[in-house]
């Protein structure tokens, strides 16, 4: 190993950015990663035409976090870099993104621009490094340490046979759709029941306002679940377990992923309007805000978080405006503080995983490794002051009037105190799903904790 490393420090690793990235299969994939980097960017493109590809590209490269990088190379790259080895990272002259790019990857220990293509840059680089003082790594290898040993010519590997990508496939996979819309997480829109049931107001038009406010927010939710996706192509293709999702995976082409976007909002919209102007002006509320999340909130630190709290609260405003029944400030003091402490417990999800796959934070994100720690202290303390707005409710004049029995609210009051700190710890642990409430519905112990709270307040009406 140790004469591995002399060899290695000897020979200079070179890689070109074709070599690196994965070029846009199709003119689809490329407008969306473009509209991932600069989505006024990416329109302005699509707007002018003329050189639509160059324009693409060109914009996509202000944002060397959202490009496709090949796997196998960086693999590559790193391993000969922890032998002891250097790497060149070489572009053309008038590239500016190549700098950053290098700056991102943290691969290389230098970029040389203008070298040149083909014979040209082998030229430059022997005149530089020596003719047997280089390497050259292409996409589809493998990491050997015996590919570059001094004395030998420089060392062209062939590509690994191309994939088949995703938007090749013609048929329409009902399974990968339905798995695009993501059904399960409709359960969050369960909230819009909440200012119905905090208010007991149990009638059947309320009843049927709310439901019609669930279908609505479920449609136009998943209308803005496969557009997150279709913007968060290549960063779910890095992450270790989002590369599964139909998108990412190519289960489901770019072109039928696009066209559901507007069918899901049509059919959310026309839901809505079953129910009333005030739910479809809540909803288009909603989805203006989910929209700007998706192209640019997310990626601001601390105010990702905010933006998820408030779309949270959102749904309980829905269901405020389908039914008529005013959301009290009592609940959406709650809901804001306890949806606060859930979305930094997904944010702080994300920079544990990216701790242990030793990566530098999270990935398409604003945060670094080493906010681990004050993300997990804002999720901790978001969830006690939920808990405490709740006390305080419990003691408020509103609850003697609803609740024959409001200390059986204080008691809740403790078995939320014991969930928020639970999945604090999972989440430390790395235990914690992508979204907290979808862990929690799929949790046990989490679904035992919500029937007793529901139990709790079902007891304290009783007289």
């Amino acid at each position: 190993m140790k004469e591995q490393g002399l060899q290695s420090s000897r020979v200079v690793l070179v890689v070109t950015l074709d070599d690196l990235l994965v070029a846009p299969g199709t003119m689809l994939e490329s407008f969306w990663t473009a509209a991932s980097a600069n989505w006024w960017g990416a329109l302005s493109a699509l707007i002018h035409r003329a050189d639509l590809a160059a324009r693409l590209e060109g914009v996509t490269r202000t944002a060397p976090q959202r490009l496709h990088y090949r796997e196998d190379v960086v693999a590559a790259i790193r391993s000969w870099r922890e032998a002891g080895g250097r790497a060149v990272l070489v572009a053309p002259a008038d590239d500016p993104a190549a700098p950053a790019i290098a700056a991102h990857l943290g691969l290389f220990d230098a970029v040389e621009q203008g070298a040149g293509e083909g014979a040209a840059l082998d030229d430059a680089m022997a005149r530089r490094y020596g003719p047997s003082g280089y390497a050259r790594l292409a996409p589809g290898t493998v990491f050997n340490p015996d590919f570059a040993l001094p004395g030998a010519a420089p060392t062209f590997l062939a590509p690994a046979p191309a994939t088949t990508d995703g938007d090749a496939r013609p048929r329409f996979a009902a399974k990968a759709a339905l798995r695009l819309i993501r059904p399960h997480q409709w359960a969050k829109n369960a909230l819009v029941f909440v200012p119905m049931l905090a208010a007991h107001q149990f009638t059947l038009a309320a009843l049927g306002h709310a439901v019609l406010a669930f279908v609505a927010f479920s449609l136009i939710a998943s209308a803005t679940y496969v557009l997150n996706d279709l913007l968060d192509l290549n960063a779910d293709r890095a992450h270790p377990r989002k590369r599964g999702r139909p998108l990412a995976s190519g289960a489901v082409s770019l072109a039928q992923g696009t066209a559901m976007v507007p069918l899901l909002a049509m059919a959310g919209i026309g839901a809505a309007l079953l129910s009333g102007l005030p739910l479809l002006a809540t909803l288009a509320a909603y989805a203006v805000f989910t929209t700007a999340y998706s192209f640019h909130l997310k990626r601001l630190v601390v105010i990702d978080i905010c933006a998820l709290a408030v779309l949270y609260t959102m749904r309980i405003l829905a269901g405020s405006a389908a039914t008529g029944i005013d959301a009290s400030m009592w609940l959406l003091a709650f809901s804001t503080f306890f949806f606060f402490s859930l979305a930094a417990i997904k944010r702080l999800a994300e920079l544990v995983d990216g701790a242990r796959a030793g990566r530098s934070g999270a990935h398409g994100r604003g945060y670094i490794t080493d906010d681990l720690a004050i993300v997990a202290n804002i999720a901790i303390s978001a969830g006690l002051v939920s808990v405490l707005v709740l006390a305080l409710y419990a003691n408020s004049q509103q609850v003697q009037l609803l609740y024959t029995r409001p200390e059986m609210l204080w008691a809740s009051c403790l078995v939320l105190l014991f969930w928020n700190s639970r999945i604090a710890i999972l989440t430390q642990r790395g235990q914690m799903h992508d979204d907290p409430l979808v862990f929690a519905v799929r949790d046990r112990v989490s679904l035992v904790c919500g029937a007793v709270i529901g139990a709790l307040a079902l007891a304290g009406t009783v007289a």
